[in-house]
């Protein structure tokens, strides 16, 4: 006896309806309306970087009717890391001090805990362990190249005094910018005028900030002469010592950039909880602990993220050491950037590649690191 399929199985049995090219359309809609971004991304981000790769890796010459490229490798950075280009970018090196024993030490034994911390508090993968790996060997690398420099036989290199803006300049940014974000959200008297005043130099350009620094710097014919005169430093040049004119660089990248913390800073502390500041108030906290147990917690997260943001634009730094200084005295307040610049002002187009790469590689390192292990776990917190 023949038995009829159920209802159930003749629909498992029917074959499957032809999507309609609209259905597809509204499907793939996302994607196709996202895809002329993704093709002006790998235009005009990517693909110089691969060209670049390439320039980094050959040497460029003029030639009738053009130029040529011939491929040679590393070369370009094995002239800039042991070659004749190696005072140029690592300094040069003397006896290490014991500053330089104590930053080496003090570098070893953060990542030594670091690790700790790693394998003991967080589940431990091999991305992770490659990740924290490349960032200690970086960071003791750094160390042991500045702990070299810092010695009265040692000069640093571009990479150092890149460091220096870096490190030196985003903290010295940071602790005026968060002081004066903390003095304007309180109900002070003209509060609307200073915060104006204090932003005024963000809207300046680099290259003015370096002309305007220029002329307030000059002893001799500068509006601060005659302060100089009375100081008796009237016959002082500046721009002849490394160390005064790489901070005289510092003061003018700080006075463009501390608004830009500031501004995000106020922005942070007058959106923390208010009932909160008040209560601890009136249970008589003093405005150290509320600021330690509930503005800085408030901030914190809002604090990683300019500081991050602040780091990478301070790896960039070239307007003002190549107007105010040229990079002199020698190479004293050269920057990577302009190490680039001049090297491809030169016609070394290979050179510069290759010192904008060793650039990027630290700039990298830096602040994914940075994202990772700070700015991350506050946001984690906060949440």
């Amino acid at each position: 006896m023949a038995m009829t399929p159920s209802a159930t199985e003749r629909m498992v049995a029917a074959p499957p309806e032809r999507e309609s090219l609209q259905d597809w359309m509204d499907r793939q809609a996302g994607r196709m309306f996202i895809l002329p971004a993704v093709i002006l991304i790998l235009g005009f981000s990517i693909f110089p970087l691969i060209a670049s790769a390439y320039l980094a890796l050959s040497r460029f010459k003029l030639a009738p009717g053009g130029y040529t490229l011939s491929y040679i490798g590393f070369l370009n950075f094995k002239k800039m890391f042991t070659g004749s280009q190696q005072f140029h970018l690592l300094g040069t090196f003397g006896t290490v001090s014991l500053l330089g024993w104590t930053i080496m030490g003090a570098t070893i034994a953060l990542f030594v805990w670091f690790f700790a911390h790693y394998v003991r508090h967080q589940r431990v993968t091999v991305v992770g362990l490659i990740g924290r790996t490349i960032t200690a060997v970086t960071a003791i690398a750094l160390s042991v190249l500045v702990a070299t420099n810092l010695t009265d036989a040692g000069q640093l290199g571009t990479i150092g005094v890149t460091l220096f803006y870096v490190v030196c300049g985003v903290a010295l940014q940071f602790a005026i910018g968060l002081g004066l974000a903390l003095l304007c959200a309180k109900p002070i008297r003209g509060r609307s005028f200073f915060r104006v005043l204090f932003f005024v130099p963000l809207m300046v350009t680099p290259v003015g900030i370096a002309y305007t620094f220029r002329m307030l710097a000059d002893t001799a014919v500068g509006p601060f002469a005659p302060l100089w005169h009375w100081l008796g430093y009237a016959q002082t040049s500046w721009s002849a010592d490394a160390w005064s004119a790489r901070f005289v660089v510092l003061i003018g990248d700080s006075w463009q950039w501390i608004p830009f913390i500031f501004i995000v800073l106020l922005a942070a502390v007058e959106s923390q909880p208010r009932d909160e500041v008040e209560a601890a108030q009136l249970d008589g906290a003093s405005g150290w602990q509320i600021f330690r147990d509930i503005t800085w917690p408030s901030i914190a997260p809002v604090a990683a993220t300019v500081v991050l943001i602040r780091t990478i634009e301070a790896f960039k730094i070239i307007d003002l050491p190549n107007v105010l200084t040229n990079g002199g005295p020698g190479i004293a307040t050269e920057s990577l950037t302009l190490h680039a610049f001049i090297e491809w002002r030169a016609l070394n187009l290979g050179g510069s590649a290759a010192v904008a790469y060793v650039l990027l590689f630290l700039a990298t390192i830096t602040c994914v690191s940075f994202f990772n292990f700070v700015v991350k776990p506050m946001r984690g917190a906060r949440t």
